[in-house]
């Protein structure tokens, strides 16, 4: 069952390729596509994506690794972005980043053991006037502290949602 379904997913890359005409300049829509279609962007979904474009390896995972929305590799069910801007870095979020791979042993850019969540960081997500923001499972928190990404962690263990555990001030 399990590879019917890979093959399912791989023909409906496939097509979106055809769709977009195999254009080099489709690729990072053709990602997206992957991503939601894999989960994440494996090294054999970005050789084929690269043969079938007509792109050096190379390129399609210099764009992979530029946009943080990209993963190379299996996300959480979770997941937390911690914005390091100037802004939201001057008002606590290297603290915040230390607090979460504290609290969860698994260090920025990882997933923990179980895939229940994966910490990201990014680079600045412009929402600088309610520093520090923390993206928790999609949904933009700002003004955190160290006490509220700990309720994003509690949700998590208990697997209940984001929303519940509040989105700061």
């Amino acid at each position: 069952m399990a590879v019917e379904t890979a093959d399912k997913r791989v023909k409906m890359l496939e097509a979106a390729m055809k769709k977009h005409q195999d254009r080099p300049d489709a690729l990072i829509e053709v990602l997206h596509t992957a991503q939601e279609l894999f989960g994440f962007l494996g090294a054999d979904r970005l050789k084929m994506i690269a043969r079938r474009l007509k792109l050096p390896p190379s390129q399609v995972y210099g764009v992979a690794t530029f946009y943080h929305f990209f993963s190379l590799a299996p996300k959480g069910k979770h997941t937390c972005v911690v914005c390091m801007g100037t802004a939201c870095f001057t008002k606590g979020a290297a603290e915040l980043c230390a607090s979460l791979e504290s609290e969860l042993h698994v260090k920025m850019g990882g997933t923990t053991p179980d895939r229940n969540v994966s910490l990201m960081t990014a680079r600045c997500l412009g929402a600088c006037g309610i520093a520090p923001v923390v993206v928790l499972d999609g949904v933009v928190a700002g003004h955190q502290t160290t006490d509220s990404v700990h309720q994003f962690v509690e949700v998590c263990r208990a697997d209940g949602t984001v929303e519940a555990a509040g989105s700061g001030r």
